[in-house]
């Protein structure tokens, strides 16, 4: 469902009252119409921004990697290692724009983003897209359906530690899926089922299921699944012949890239859905903007994550132009509108809103 469909709909504008469950709040007219009335420029991805991006954040990643592999200094490697953290996942984050760009609008950028960064990290897109459009599905969001959504809010506080470590063993996880049971699978039908529907998606639902895909987007599943396998194999088998060291120092950079990007999934919703159905809106304030003055939410919350909410309100649009969108939408219809309630200071206050909900769950 558009912003525009929600605004030819019957439901009432109006914020969230006090006392009112966020899946029911009514849809707020004045803010989905603002919404949809942004002109439609800022809809159009833009190579000239996506291209020297990503491109310069793989290259610094890598040339940090290398150095960080290659020095002999403790003090050299710990701040290369830092920084090859934040350039690679700035630069893997683009994966969540290849799930919204619109077919034909960036010529290569899919293939390229796969052969720079999807494969050699064991992320292929196919991993996210399709599952992240179910997210964004209007009856999907914050359901047991939803495959990106958990009430984190609502459970016990011993969750959240566990959903943050978790993502340290992703490199391990990622490289026995490709290197072992990718080939295993092949021979044995019931696990290759398995493999389909629960270990070939970016998901933090545990109950979430893939079905088998289709047409074009099987083919290029395959592919992108053979490349991975045999680049997990290559790794291996090198790592086997001349050493373990430069493999165990890219999966411990992995690991912080993982972390970090949990920890920003931790803030990019504030999870207080119990499995309700929502409204466009009641799903736009359970999600965060972060947006400036501060700088440090560009480091955690990249191409364009710290603008979440309002990326639910229109998930079609290029990172490059939700500040631009952000500060149009705040002129037209005020700070203190319901779109100023999904504006948040930043993560520390975000992970402290998460934390206090569950305590009162012990």
């Amino acid at each position: 469902m558009t912003v525009m469909d929600t605004i030819q709909g019957d439901s009432a504008q109006g914020n969230l009252a006090q006392g009112t469950k966020i899946a029911t709040t009514p849809d707020d007219k004045a803010m989905l119409r603002a919404a949809a009335a942004l002109p439609r420029d800022l809809l159009v991805a833009k190579g000239k921004f996506y291209w020297p991006d990503f491109l310069a954040s793989a290259f610094v990643g890598y040339a940090a990697l290398a150095v960080t592999i290659l020095t002999p200094s403790l003090l050299v490697a710990l701040a290369s290692s830092v920084l090859a953290v934040f350039a690679l996942y700035r630069a893997a984050g683009f994966i969540h724009e290849l799930t919204h760009i619109r077919g034909g609008a960036l010529p290569g950028f899919r293939f390229m983003w796969n052969l720079v960064i999807g494969i050699p990290l064991l992320l292929p897109s196919f991993m996210y897209e399709e599952v992240h459009t179910h997210h964004h599905a209007r009856t999907r969001y914050g359901t047991s359906e939803d495959p990106e959504y958990l009430p984190l809010a609502l459970m016990k506080p011993w969750t959240l530690p566990l959903f943050i470590l978790a993502a340290l063993l992703a490199p391990v996880a990622l490289l026995f899926r490709f290197a072992v049971l990718t080939p295993l699978s092949l021979v044995i039908p019931p696990l290759r089922k398995h493999v389909v529907e629960a270990l070939s998606g970016l998901a933090i639902n545990p109950a979430y299921r893939r079905r088998a895909p289709e047409g074009a987007f099987a083919r290029m599943w395959l592919v992108q699944e053979a490349a991975a396998s045999l680049w997990a194999i290559g790794i291996l088998t090198a790592s086997a012949l001349y050493g373990w060291r430069p493999l165990l120092i890219g999966m411990a950079v992995f690991s912080g890239l993982a972390v970090v990007n949990q920890l920003r999934t931790l803030v990019a919703h504030l999870w207080e859905n119990d499995g309700d159905a929502m409204t466009v809106t009641g799903q736009f304030l359970d999600s965060v903007n972060v947006p400036p003055p501060g700088i440090i939410g560009e480091l955690w919350a990249p191409v364009g994550l710290r603008y979440h909410a309002l990326h639910h309100l229109l998930p079609s649009m290029p990172y490059h132009s939700y500040p631009e969108a952000h500060r149009q939408l705040v002129a037209a219809i005020g700070i203190d509108s319901t779109y100023g309630q999904a504006n948040h200071p930043g993560l520390i206050p975000l992970v402290a809103r998460i934390a206090r909900s569950t305590m009162g769950r012990r």
